[in-house]
């Protein structure tokens, strides 16, 4: 059973950064694509970030590409979100999840395991 617990959340004002993490269970760490996923109030859960089981490769939604960094660490079995320039817009409850492959993706449905979420809220 692989288990992911977010945190790093928090309130914070425009032009602010903020880092992510996602703490995961399991000696498999390193087997696993991650992802990182948002929902704003109202609106569906939308894409963020991805990254290879080896880290090699990532992949990040238009919204946050150049804001945003998905990174990870396979020995402390965690993946992070750096988020630099937060706009009100990026305000939303971010969740990490891990699909079993190595390569990345932007699909919520391939992903096999998620984690409760970490609220970010941007203010102006």
């Amino acid at each position: 059973q692989v288990q992911l617990q977010a945190s790093g959340g928090g309130l914070v004002q425009t032009g602010d950064s903020l880092r992510l993490s996602c703490a995961v269970s399991g000696r498999t760490f390193s087997s696993y694509a991650m992802g990182w996923f948002r929902q704003a109030p109202g609106k569906e859960r939308e894409f963020v970030a991805t990254i290879s089981a080896s880290g090699g490769n990532t992949y990040y939604a238009d919204s946050v590409k150049g804001r945003f960094t998905i990174s990870r660490d396979n020995a402390k079995n965690t993946v992070y979100l750096q988020m630099n320039s937060l706009k009100p817009e990026d305000t939303a409850v971010y969740s990490c999840a891990a699909r079993s492959g190595s390569v990345y993706a932007i699909y919520i449905q391939v992903y096999d395991y998620w984690g409760q979420g970490t609220l970010v809220t941007v203010s102006s």
